[in-house]
């Protein structure tokens, strides 16, 4: 799912901007009905990083 939505993208001006397109590539995953275990740190990082915008 990441991999799908980096290729379509292609290059990122910056590093925040490559972030937070896995980040809304992780939500929406989520907001499917799916869950992967492994994700949970990386979610938990993103919460931290995007605080504003996390509301799970």
């Amino acid at each position: 799912m990441i991999r799908k939505s980096i290729k379509t993208r292609g290059s990122f001006p910056t590093d925040e901007a490559a972030t937070k397109l896995i980040y809304l590539a992780i939500r929406k995953f989520e907001k499917d009905g799916r869950n992967v275990r492994e994700w949970f740190a990386a979610r938990n990082q993103f919460a931290v990083m995007f605080g504003e915008r996390f509301d799970a």
